[in-house]
C-alpha cells in the first residue's frame, strides 16, 4: 500500500532540515481547574504524574528538554527545581517555533520564593500549564 502526502499522519515525526526544529506529536490539554483539584485530592501525587506527563509530550514534540524519566526523577529527589525546568521547556517551545514566549525559567519564582506568600506555586502553575495549554492549542490540539 503505498500513501501520498496528502493521507500522512500528520502527527508523524517530521525530520529537521536547515536548523528548523523537529515537530512532533501534539501534547494533551489539560484544564488547569482539574489539574489543581487532583493535586488536592492525590495529596501531591499528581504533580509528579502532571510533570512526567508534560515533559515526555515536550519531549516527543520538540526532541528538546530532560523529557518523562528525568522529570519523574526531579520531581521525586529534588522538586524544587521542577518549576523552573518545566516554565523553562515550555518558552523554549514557543522560542522554537519564533513565538513570544510568555513564561521563562524565571516564571519559577513564583513558585520558590514565591511560596512564602501562599498564593505563589498556584500562580505559576496557572500561568505554566496556561502558556502550555495556549501552545498545544497554536499547534492545533483540541
Amino acid at each position: 500500500m503505498t500513501t501520498d502526502s496528502t493521507t500522512a499522519d500528520p502527527n508523524a515525526q517530521i525530520p529537521a532540515y536547515a536548523g528548523f526544529p523537529v515537530a512532533g506529536p501534539l501534547g494533551k490539554v489539560r484544564g488547569t481547574g482539574v489539574c489543581i483539584l487532583l493535586a488536592f485530592v492525590t495529596l501531591g501525587i499528581y504533580p509528579i504524574v502532571w510533570y512526567f506527563q508534560t515533559h515526555t509530550e515536550m519531549k516527543r514534540h520538540s526532541n528538546n528538554g530532560i523529557g518523562g524519566g528525568v522529570a519523574l526523577l526531579l520531581s521525586i529527589f529534588i522538586g524544587i527545581v521542577m518549576p523552573y525546568l518545566t516554565s523553562s521547556e515550555v518558552g523554549n517551545l514557543y522560542r522554537n517555533k519564533g513565538m513570544n514566549t510568555p513564561v521563562s525559567g524565571a516564571t519559577g519564582l513564583w513558585y520558590f520564593p514565591g511560596m512564602f506568600i501562599v498564593v505563589g506555586p498556584l500562580v505559576w502553575f496557572i500561568k505554566t500549564n496556561g502558556a502550555l495549554n495556549g501552545y498545544w492549542r497554536s499547534q492545533g490540539a483540541n
